[in-house]
């Protein structure tokens, strides 16, 4: 039976409007009654943006140190309120406790992050007499703010990628409108009431949340909004980034990340970082390794060491308990989905080891070898807790095997030579080469990107305050 809930609302201009509609939010692990949120209706997409479009003069004018000043209380508040978050994140999107609370970390470093770079915008001061027309004039390059920015974001990472997004358009001086997914809406609206309270100007930020697939294609397609930050499917992806118009657009559209293992390489610590790599909230997060290639000389022992860290610390079951590694998948259709392909490939020649049995939207690990070169699990992202491992002749081969692939954001390679990272930097068409380490490896500073179908421009905190502002030259002549 559901339990009785208070309604999370939405946040339209520093306010929580009395919602029109409501619905629940399930978990995916046993179905439960986890929350009760407000719906978006057109109204209040219209006031959100309207709101947003009255605070970015107030945003704009804010000087740095008080938007740093508001963006280091948003750090302390996700830190006092970490429980919650993190109870919310595991609840209404089946991930693992553990990486629920390693999640909620992230997002207040990354909130850390974004105040230190509101004190580091600057402009450039290029020398114009370099020509003689140039002489007696100065000229200075400096950064403004775009005024509103909508963020769309994902079920898997509910918050930290909604950080991601709201802390650097904050930190440069914009007005924001988030639309979380609809998978996991009370999360955002969390993060919204949260920031509400840090002293932005009323509107700075406004979450809607619904279950009208077009909301966040009205947001995008309105005028008033002057960047876009989505992160989600490169169908819906690409499908936003023809309707934004002249808008700016960062894109963030998943992968099929590879791993290149060498003969060099330390196999022991190699299967153990791609287990947890591979099976981490059910192999749910957009670098996830799932494609892994390995020297024939060494792929006997390392499909040894591979299966044995599996079999040891890829543990299924309930989220709440802090020794599950795989919880479920977000809904019945991707665990249909996800056995689909498995199954298409064993049709199709592949060998396939399950560690356990499917337990409601609980996919046990999945090992695939030997698949065709063109089965979906090789070719499309899975987003399931399924790995496909194949022997190469080559570490060149392992490369040319990684990069035959549609997506590009991140790869990794074990290997104790040199030339070998070189080889696999050059080589490699991703965003980043991870070298002895999963490619799941991230911190939130760093640039974060794809190529491909990967998606389109770079997050990481520096990169989108940059990203969320425009250069103006203003040029001055003497007078005499």
């Amino acid at each position: 039976m559901a339990r009785p809930l208070p309604t999370v609302p939405l946040r339209i201009g520093g306010v929580a409007p009395d919602p029109a509609r409501t619905r629940e939010v399930r978990s995916p692990y046993d179905d439960a009654v986890v929350a009760r949120v407000a719906v978006a209706g057109p109204a209040d997409v219209e006031a959100a943006l309207v709101a947003a479009c009255a605070a970015a003069p107030a945003m704009a004018a804010m000087p740095a140190f008080a938007r740093a000043e508001a963006l280091r209380r948003a750090a302390a508040a996700v830190r006092a309120q970490a429980d919650d978050l993190a109870r919310t994140i595991r609840e209404e999107g089946g991930k693992p406790v553990r990486y629920a609370r390693g999640e909620v970390a992230r997002a207040a470093r990354t909130r850390d992050a974004s105040a230190e770079e509101a004190t580091r915008l600057h402009g450039t001061a290029p020398a114009l007499d370099g020509a003689p027309a140039g002489a007696g004039r100065f000229a200075t390059v400096r950064r403004h703010p775009l005024g509103v920015v909508v963020a769309i974001t994902p079920f898997n990472f509910p918050l930290n990628l909604a950080v991601h997004k709201v802390g650097p358009a904050l930190a440069a001086g914009n007005a924001v409108v988030l639309k979380p997914s609809e998978k996991t809406p009370a999360t955002g609206l969390l993060l919204g009431a949260l920031l509400d309270a840090c002293g932005f100007p009323a509107g700075a930020v406004n979450v809607v949340v619904g279950d009208d697939p077009a909301l966040g294609a009205r947001l995008v397609e309105d005028r008033r909004p002057a960047a876009v930050s989505f992160t989600g499917s490169p169908a819906v992806g690409w499908a936003l980034r023809a309707a934004a118009g002249t808008k700016r657009v960062t894109l963030e559209l998943g992968g099929n990340a590879a791993v290149v293992v060498d003969r060099s390489a330390d196999l022991e610590d190699a299967a153990k970082r791609v287990t947890e790599a591979a099976f981490a909230h059910a192999g749910q997060i957009c670098i996830s390794a799932q494609r892994v290639f390995v020297h024939r000389d060494v792929a006997p022992a390392f499909r040894a060491a591979f299966l044995a860290a599996i079999a040891r610390d890829a543990r299924t079951g309930d989220p709440a308990d802090p020794a599950t590694m795989v919880g479920p998948l977000i809904s019945d259709e991707a665990a249909e989905r996800v056995e689909a392909w498995v199954a298409a490939a064993e049709r199709d020649g592949a060998r396939v080891t399950r560690f356990g049995a499917r337990r409601g939207r609980v996919l046990p690990p999945m090992v695939v070898e030997g698949a065709p070169a063109d089965a979906d699990v090789h070719r499309k992202e899975v987003f399931g807790p399924v790995v496909t491992l194949d022997a190469v002749d080559t570490f060149a081969d392992g490369l040319a095997r990684a990069d035959d692939a549609d997506f590009g954001l991140q790869a990794a390679v074990f290997t104790a030579d040199l030339d070998a990272v070189l080889d696999a930097e050059r080589r490699l068409t991703v965003g980043a080469v991870i070298v002895n380490d999963a490619p799941t490896f991230r911190v939130d500073t760093m640039p974060y990107g794809g190529e491909r179908a990967s998606g389109l421009g770079r997050e990481g905190v520096a990169e989108a305050v940059r990203s969320f502002t425009r250069e103006r030259l203003l040029v001055i002549r003497r007078a005499r």
